[in-house]
């Protein structure tokens, strides 16, 4: 029988995580202290992150990173995560292409996002600080935090875009279920909610909003600092712990993948999979595609344009230098919740100005389809975000088919869909939509970025 899983013995789970920036030939442009315009020092960003995790978003000179011990500890309570060969889909799709794909689903939180949560934490704890804050969107990366704040003795206040908040009520029971304060964003209490709110009443949030929220309370709040789930190069670092894992994983199938794809929000599971793979792209060793799957209704990689933007609403983080559909930007109300940023991250952004990597918009309703083939299939229910990139793989094993070509293909389950049933239940009851975002409302949405690309 032909093996469809692959596992890591625990002495091969990796020990450093991989920082891609040291390996590239052109560096992501500086980011920017929103007050003075100058490129930012890590000192400028401990009033807001842990002193670890600063020097960390700053560094372009470590290849690998070592991980630490107490982390590496609590990584084996759920890795090595499988990799798994999609012999059922395969054949659905009657395709040459050989699909892997791997399995994050089966952390503790049911999501990548623990990868980082723990060592976000980690680093927290150390530095003595009692208190963290986060935003989150669908809720996986507020789950995380707030089971990695709970292993780390931490308390934890979230920020949950409103309109999440209420349509996936059982992630916001998992986060006060670990011991999180939960609170609906736009709020009452910043600030920057209040301002939002008495502009917009019925404003059902962003992940920028959130992520002001957060910040504020966390600069007004004692020997508290705030974390983030996605966009910033410190987080994409922790997740290589998949993708060097899968890199161990392929030999053992043996095999090698041509194309590679993760769904899109801000960076994180993509930049997971993708960049331990990169790195024998960017030394000429292989010709690996990459693909970022976005949903159409939040195109910044596809339709975005390359600025220096905030990465929250209301202004208060660093000018990033990044693919854009503008800090102020309203995405529709997909289930697809942990998508709905505006923004790519630094890294994400310089690859695909240097087109190293490529990006696809997907429809909600394709991305549901092809959830419900995977279900059928391969017998794991997907959480929507995931959807998009099984949707972006589906299209490139057809077109394999087409071409007759036998070509590789892996993709990161990013997490499952168990507690998202709301949402298929929307779509098969055929009250799901797809949205169209014109040309004109992204224009006028960039228009008021400063110019300083």
């Amino acid at each position: 029988m032909k093996t469809k899983r692959f596992f890591l013995p625990e002495s091969e789970i990796p020990t450093a995580w991989y920082n891609v920036v040291a390996d590239m030939k052109n560096k992501p442009l500086p980011m920017l202290h929103p007050g003075t315009k100058q490129p930012l020092k890590p000192e400028d960003l401990y009033p807001i992150f842990a002193q670890a995790l600063s020097h960390q978003e700053l560094n372009q000179t470590d290849r690998f990173i070592e991980i630490p011990e107490e982390v590496r500890e609590q990584y084996k309570n759920y890795r090595s995560t499988p990799l798994v060969r999609a012999y059922g889909l395969e054949k659905a799709l009657d395709t040459p292409a050989h699909i892997y794909f791997k399995n994050e689903s089966v952390s503790p939180v049911g999501s990548h996002k623990l990868n980082s949560a723990l060592a976000q934490a980690y680093y927290c704890k150390k530095e003595g600080i009692t208190n963290i804050t986060t935003e989150t969107g669908a809720g996986q990366w507020g789950a995380a935090l707030s089971y990695a704040a709970k292993v780390f003795g931490l308390e934890l206040a979230v920020y949950m875009v409103k309109i999440s908040y209420e349509q996936k009520p059982y992630r916001r029971s998992i986060m006060q279920t670990y011991g999180a304060l939960v609170t609906p964003s736009p709020s009452m209490s910043t600030k920057a909610g209040r301002k939002i709110l008495t502009d917009n009443p019925n404003y059902q949030g962003s992940l920028g909003t959130a992520i002001s929220e957060a910040i504020e309370l966390a600069m007004q709040t004692p020997n508290c600092k705030y974390t983030l789930g996605s966009v910033l190069n410190h987080v994409m670092l922790h997740q290589t712990v998949i993708g060097l894992e899968a890199e161990k994983q392929m030999v053992m199938a043996d095999d090698y993948p041509d194309i590679v794809i993760g769904c899109f929000g801000g960076g994180s599971n993509f930049c997971g999979i993708s960049l331990p793979f990169l790195r024998h792209k960017l030394s000429g060793q292989k010709n690996t595609r990459f693909i970022a799957a976005e949903p159409a209704s939040c195109p910044k990689l596809t339709r975005g344009v390359f600025e220096y933007d905030f990465g929250d609403e209301a202004g208060y983080t660093p000018l990033l230098p990044m693919f854009t559909l503008g800090h102020s930007f309203a995405p529709a109300h997909i289930h697809a919740g942990g998508l709905r940023y505006h923004g790519a991250g630094t890294i994400v952004s310089q690859l695909l100005k240097d087109k190293l990597i490529e990006a696809v918009d997907i429809q909600q309703l394709d991305s549901f389809q092809a959830g419900m083939l995977f279900s059928q299939t391969e017998g794991i229910i997907p959480a929507p975000e995931s959807n998009h990139a099984i949707a972006a793989t589906i299209q490139e094993a057809l077109k394999a088919k087409e071409e007759g070509k036998q070509k590789t293909i892996l993709f990161n389950l990013s997490g499952h869909g168990l507690i998202d049933m709301a949402a298929y239940d929307a779509y098969l009851s055929g009250d799901l939509s797809n949205y169209v975002l014109s040309d004109e409302a992204i224009k006028q949405n960039v228009s008021g970025l400063e110019k300083l690309a």
